[in-house]
């Protein structure tokens, strides 16, 4: 009687589970269901917004954003762009372009005045994986809701390597924007980067090549959702000859999937030992000691350590930018009489300045106000893309642009600047590669 007792009670134990089983499923598959059709609506959007931007050109300037692609249309590549929907529907209120630019008031991340690589993925197919990486996964270039261009869609575990990267500089900064969807799992994987000596080829495939190898470096990671659930988290871990000597973890609001903000600019300053990472104007770690001494870094690729959580779950990243070196602001524009960066920059067809270009305005802001009797002319520059009308308009707004913020957001006397704007006359690269054009895009400070 008492086995028959045990056997009932487990029996109605087990019946019990798999009904909330069931129901737990069908709630994930109507989740699911709406998730897909959000991103359907939204891709529908796209497209439509897309169709209607080749009925009509825009006429308020295209210097230097667009590029062609392979069936000879022409396709929005604007350094770092990351505008929502057509150039026509991108308004935003003067009082919310403020408070985006305020926000970046202690972000002194100043990139480098050589791009060495960018990419944008503007030159490969949408299905495809990119022709100039390699992976031991799967990935696929997509457009994805309310962001401009290409990006390059992953979700499987594996490597993912720019085989382009072959060497870093001592001084060097890397740039990224990395997207993930809502609601993302805390049980997924965080989307790393790693930045190691050896080879950037197939030799780092191996599972174990960091030990195997001997490899020194550091690996930086970023994950939407912390434990409970009330932000994201970045980590960061050092190697030596293949063994690991420095690990942390912090929270950080700025990567938060559950709270909406599925959207991140990830920037990377080397300066020889010390590695400083930003999470868009945060500072999330500043490391004196982090790339061990005396090393040859040539390695940069992304990871995935395990199987998303669910079907749901997946990173996009985009606009990849490696410069050479911090400029010099101070000796340059003082002594030498010159300044150029490629360090401003601006939304797509706009002279409205991103708020990430803080660092490198407040950089030039503060070389003039320690010189008070330094007058300068800002001159704007585009790459070969659009019309030469339209490029050399372009360049005069946007060189306006920035006079107009040295005077408002950081107090220089505006009779100090001049302005003018030489359109794509001036190259100092070539305009048949993603690196060349975002070199040509440019604003450059003369000492009058």
């Amino acid at each position: 009687m008492a086995a028959f007792l045990c056997f009932s009670c487990f029996t109605h134990a087990q019946i019990l589970k798999d009904i909330s089983n069931r129901i737990k499923q069908k709630s994930e598959q109507r989740a699911n269901q709406k998730i897909d059709q959000t991103i359907d609506k939204g891709l529908d959007q796209v497209d439509k917004s897309a169709k209607d931007a080749t009925k009509k050109k825009d006429t308020s300037g295209t210097a230097g954003n667009s590029n062609s692609n392979s069936n000879g249309s022409k396709q929005n590549s604007e350094t770092n762009s990351t505008t929502s929907g057509p150039e026509a529907n991108n308004h935003v209120s003067k009082s919310t372009d403020e408070a985006s630019f305020k926000t970046y008031s202690k972000f002194d991340f100043v990139p480098g005045d050589k791009v060495i690589a960018y990419d944008d993925f503007s030159q490969d197919a949408i299905g495809d994986f990119p022709v100039t990486w390699n992976t031991n996964s799967s990935g696929e270039v997509i457009t994805t809701p309310g962001q401009q261009g290409h990006w390059l869609m992953v979700r499987k575990p594996g490597k993912f390597i720019p085989e382009y990267i072959k060497d870093l500089p001592d001084n060097f900064t890397f740039e990224y924007d990395v997207i993930c969807n809502e609601k993302f799992s805390f049980y997924s994987p965080a989307f790393s980067i790693f930045i190691l000596t050896g080879k950037n080829g197939k030799e780092v495939l191996d599972y174990s090549y960091i030990p195997l190898e001997k490899r020194s470096g550091v690996r930086v990671s970023v994950h939407p959702t912390n434990a409970g659930a009330t932000g994201g988290t970045i980590s960061t871990e050092s190697f030596e000859d293949g063994a690991s000597f420095i690990k942390n973890q912090v929270n950080t609001a700025q990567f938060n999937s559950n709270a909406g903000k599925t959207k991140l600019h990830v920037s990377i300053w080397r300066q020889k030992q010390r590695l400083r990472v930003y999470l868009n104007e945060e500072k999330a770690f500043d490391l004196p000691r982090a790339f061990p001494a005396d090393k040859t870094y040539s390695t940069l690729l992304f990871e995935l350590w395990g199987d998303m959580n669910n079907e749901t779950d997946r990173y996009v990243f985009c606009n990849l930018k490696l410069s050479a070196g911090a400029p010099d602001t101070r000796n340059k524009l003082i002594t030498e009489g010159k300044f150029v960066t490629s360090g401003i920059l601006f939304d797509v067809n706009s002279d409205k300045i991103k708020p990430e270009s803080y660092g490198v305005m407040k950089d030039i802001a503060n070389v003039l106000s320690e010189n008070s009797a330094v007058r300068v002319k800002i001159i704007g520059h585009t790459d070969s893309d659009g019309s030469d009308a339209d490029n050399l308009a372009l360049s005069k707004k946007r060189a306006e642009s920035v006079k107009t913020s040295l005077a408002k957001d950081f107090g220089i006397d505006v009779s100090r600047l001049e302005t003018d704007g030489k359109g794509e006359s001036q190259p100092v690269d070539k305009n048949t590669t993603a690196e060349g054009k975002a070199n040509n895009r440019r604003v450059e400070f003369v000492k009058l």
